[in-house]
């Protein structure tokens, strides 16, 4: 069986990069941007920095900002309403991961409308044209969505997020920019870098794992260990290092899934509103500790990647301590939650793991599960 690769047509990377938008425009011929962002990039100016490059090469353009942190069908559904008002021929996604995931939404839309309920795009669902074209800018160094066929709209009605999965809405361009993801503050700095090194990991460890996605997602460990300490405190070469690592992940993990971390995390996020990094950062050891037995000898890469020493001398019950260890260390530095007690509410255990055990990032997990499984990894971090 072949391994299928999808990435970005085109990304750029570094410093100032957002200034290419405007040739990338107009080298496609596109006329007219919708853009996508949330309401506090647009209050804080950031979405201006990029508004800024379209006004000062004459380019058209039209803000849609009714996207949640969560973003919703309603947000979706009212977004290819507002794109079909606007005339535009093009989207541009201005922010983390729900900004550009409801762009990704609203793109495969409009050009396959056969879809427009959104609950029929969960997992992967059968659409016959690319979305309308996407130049993705994140704004935050975590989801990597601006590189991945992925994207998670929550259905507020049901309490649950439909992970859905489109080789058609990867975006044609991809701007990594780590001087726009410079206004992030600390705890949001810190909940999507951890969101990145649950990507790694997960992508490292999952059933479809193989020597390609193994080079990024290695890499990309690498640089988060090194990097998001510094990122948290704002230092250039931390946001240089994780604009870069999270992006890798993204690479990987798009191609071969993620696990349980994931499937778990999903539904904190459409019942309480966690932040998706938050719950990814607190699951994240409990689970590589669930997982370490299906994982052969990679504990010991992930735990030199994560710059622990002497790995090589250590026997399999002391490097895969070591990489576990080396994951609680590095979230505990950036002060990230130890547990889900002032998350989770007990009653809810059993929705909270029906729904893990539902969501499509469950069958990549390395080793089987089950409803019961999950509900003792939730009960044990409360």
């Amino acid at each position: 069986m072949a391994n299928r690769f999808i990435l970005n047509e085109t990304s750029y990377h570094g410093a100032g990069a957002i200034n290419n938008i405007a040739d990338e425009v107009k080298a496609r011929g596109f006329k007219k941007a919708f853009i996508c962002s949330d309401p506090d990039l647009v209050e804080f100016g950031v979405t201006q920095k990029v508004l800024d490059v379209l006004e000062s090469n004459g380019l058209s353009y039209e803000l849609y900002s009714d996207i949640k942190a969560n973003p919703t069908i309603k947000n979706v559904q009212n977004g290819v309403e507002a794109y079909k008002a606007a005339k535009a021929d093009y989207i541009i996604a201005v922010g983390g991961g729900s900004s550009i995931d409801a762009a990704k939404a609203i793109g495969i839309i409009i050009n396959n409308p056969e879809f427009e309920d959104v609950r029929s795009l969960e997992g992967v669902a059968p659409t016959k044209n690319k979305s309308v074209p996407i130049i993705a800018i994140p704004t935050t160094a975590g989801t990597a969505a601006e590189v991945t066929i992925n994207y998670v709209i929550t259905d507020v009605e049901k309490n649950r997020k439909m992970v859905c999965v489109d080789p058609h809405d990867i975006p044609v361009v991809a701007i990594i920019d780590p001087e726009i993801m410079s206004t992030m503050p600390k705890s949001l700095t810190a909940a999507t870098g951890m969101d990145a090194l649950t990507h790694a990991i997960e992508g490292y460890i999952t059933a479809g794992a193989w020597e390609l996605s193994d080079m990024f997602h290695l890499k990309a460990i690498e640089l988060i260990a090194r990097s998001l300490r510094g990122a948290v405190d704002n230092t250039p070469e931390g946001r240089d290092g994780m604009a870069l690592g999270q992006y890798i992940a993204g690479m990987g993990f798009s191609n071969v899934g993620l696990g349980i971390v994931h499937s778990m995390a999903h539904p904190l996020g459409a019942l309480y509103d966690t932040p998706h990094g938050i719950a990814n950062a607190i699951i994240l050891p409990t689970v590589m500790e669930y997982n370490a037995e299906a994982t052969g000898d990679k504990y010991k890469y992930i735990a030199k990647a994560m710059g622990v020493e002497g790995t090589e001398e250590m026997t399999v019950e002391e490097y895969r301590t070591a990489a576990i260890g080396a994951v609680k260390k590095l979230s505990a530095d950036i002060g990230i939650p130890t547990d889900l007690k002032e998350i989770v509410k007990k009653e809810d255990i059993p929705f909270l793991a029906q729904s893990a055990y539902d969501d499509a990032c469950r069958p990549g997990n390395p080793k089987d599960t089950s409803v019961e499984d999950i509900t003792k990894l939730y009960e044990s971090l409360i």
